[in-house]
């Protein structure tokens, strides 16, 4: 028996047999051996991105505002990492706090702070997360581990 069977805008006539030889084919566990494949290898791929950034040390989350988007001098910071640590010497130094801006133990310490662009090139962070913190004022959250950072943008 065949059947129509629509390809883009013209019809092609397909026999039921061959479709059913290559449904037989793709068999339920065929299916369920690739998920699972895909599933364990997501995991490792995890498991190993926070093997390489250490041991997990705290997290913190704070609100980027306007003034932590400029250094000491009053000149524009262009980098997601300068500006989260600009707000970290904000909060630390020159207690220019937001009320969304939560203490960390690690960055509280200057050598911690020079080590922020090293950490967040070792880290993670969207690119979509890094044009929002570098041209918006949004609520971040990072996960700080003792080679990484991972920035996670929570709000706008």
């Amino acid at each position: 028996m065949k059947i129509k069977k629509p390809v883009g805008d013209r019809w092609k006539w397909e026999s039921a047999q061959a479709r059913r030889f290559c449904l037989a084919w793709i068999s339920p566990a065929t299916v369920l051996v690739f998920l699972i494949v895909a599933i364990l290898s997501a995991g490792l791929v995890h498991t190993t991105h926070a093997q390489i950034l250490g041991e997990y040390t705290e997290t913190y989350t704070a609100r980027l505002s306007p003034a932590d988007h400029y250094n000491s001098n009053g000149v524009r910071l262009h980098s997601a990492a300068a500006i989260i640590r600009q707000d970290r010497a904000n909060y630390y130094v020159y207690r220019i706090r937001d009320r969304e801006d939560e203490p960390d133990s690690f960055f509280s310490i200057k050598s911690n702070r020079a080590r922020m662009e090293q950490m967040l090139e070792n880290g993670r962070a969207t690119p979509d997360a890094v044009y929002k913190i570098v041209n918006e004022t949004p609520l971040i959250r990072v996960d700080i581990y003792s080679t990484g950072i991972n920035v996670t943008v929570v709000s706008d």
